[in-house]
């Protein structure tokens, strides 16, 4: 079972100890233990970056406090300790402002490279289309023209003209990574970064292609295809993988299209099933009758049963919205009884003998 960790204990620091004092507590120890320096200690210099992480936060420094850990986020007291998920933006900011240097890049560079190499990757895209009812229930198909970076045709992405050779990118040579090194407050800090000349292939073309000048990517024109689901409601979205914006040497962004359906007054939809309205005179719901009635398919005839109640729900089978089973649900039919405002004197006597009989 893991220790649980006593934060102020790490930073050295009283638990009645001000913001003020645990930032510099946490700028020595820092500095102390970072691990380009030497005598470094990279879980130290992790275990004081958590507690500072923690103590730093009013929010979590409270929860901290009442509770011997934080929820809902980072790491607490006795969950195994730092796992490189921190936000060190408030880091960024308290050694910016005493230092006046961006300390978020080292940090962001110095924790990539223990998780491994990052793709780079193109810009997502998010864009908004309206629908009508119908296509909603029954699925659609919409092309959209969008203007956005896309691979280069012509070379298909290798920047290259088209049956010439790539050679070794002079500047990483072909490692495709360059070392930087960077002056800190704790001392020259060395990080690694994909190279730009050659966008990490570490290869750049010969003769550039004239339609990319080389770069592999340009911004164009495209009509993209985009399938809309049958049954699909509004405020949903569609993620369309790889149909974002390219970026050289890297993988495509994706596409995001949120759905937006323009109400139908006659239909609403409840799951799988549609429901409408229909107005029927006291005669036909006392006697039955035939009544036309729109659905999404056409008109059909539907039989309005002797003695039918107000707000009484018939079944129209096989009217709904499709599943993904290939099966459709129902079209449920409320029904109004219409209820007349004025009576004819002939039509008042009739309802008067009715009256006369109970009904």
């Amino acid at each position: 079972m893991a220790t649980k960790k006593d934060y102020y204990e790490v930073l050295g620091v009283d638990k009645k100890a001000t913001k003020e004092d645990i930032k510099k507590a946490f700028h020595k120890l820092a500095h102390k233990f970072h691990p380009d320096k030497g005598g470094g200690d990279v879980d130290k210099f992790k275990e004081v970056s958590e507690a500072y992480s923690i103590l730093s936060d009013d929010k979590k420094r409270a929860e901290y406090d009442s509770y011997g850990r934080v929820f809902g986020g980072g790491a607490g007291a006795g969950q195994g300790g730092f796992n490189g998920n921190f936000d060190f933006s408030q880091f960024q900011d308290a050694f910016q402002n005493g230092f006046g240097f961006d300390f978020g890049d080292v940090f962001s560079d110095f924790f990539a490279g223990q998780a491994g190499t990052r793709v780079r990757r193109g810009r997502d895209i998010s864009i908004d289309l309206e629908i009508s009812f119908k296509e909603s229930v029954f699925g659609t198909k919409r092309t959209v023209l969008l203007a956005k970076t896309a691979q280069c045709e012509t070379c298909k992405g290798s920047g290259a003209t088209p049956g010439t050779k790539l050679e070794t990118c002079k500047v990483c040579n072909g490692a495709g990574k360059v070392h930087e090194t960077n002056s800190s407050f704790f001392g020259s800090i060395s990080v690694t970064r994909a190279c730009t000349t050659c966008h990490g292939t570490g290869q750049v073309p010969k003769e550039k292609c004239h339609t990319c000048r080389g770069e592999g990517v340009y911004k164009k024109q495209e009509e993209i295809d985009i399938m809309i689901p049958a049954g699909i409601n509004g405020g949903e979205m569609i993620r369309l993988t790889g149909a974002g914006e390219a970026v050289a040497g890297g993988a495509p962004g994706d596409l995001y299209v949120k759905i937006h359906v323009t109400p139908d007054p006659r239909f609403k939809k409840e799951g799988s099933n549609l429901v409408t309205e229909l107005s029927v005179k006291l005669s036909d719901a006392l006697l039955g009758g035939d009544y036309a009635i729109q659905t999404l398919d056409g008109e059909e005839k539907l039989d309005i049963p002797q003695g039918v109640a107000h707000g009484e729900v018939l079944h129209v089978r096989g009217r709904g919205v499709p599943n993904p089973r290939g099966k459709r649900g129902d079209l449920l039919v409320k029904v109004k009884i219409n209820l007349p405002q004025k009576l004819s004197r002939s039509a008042k006597s009739l309802i008067e003998k009715l009256r006369e009989e109970g009904i």
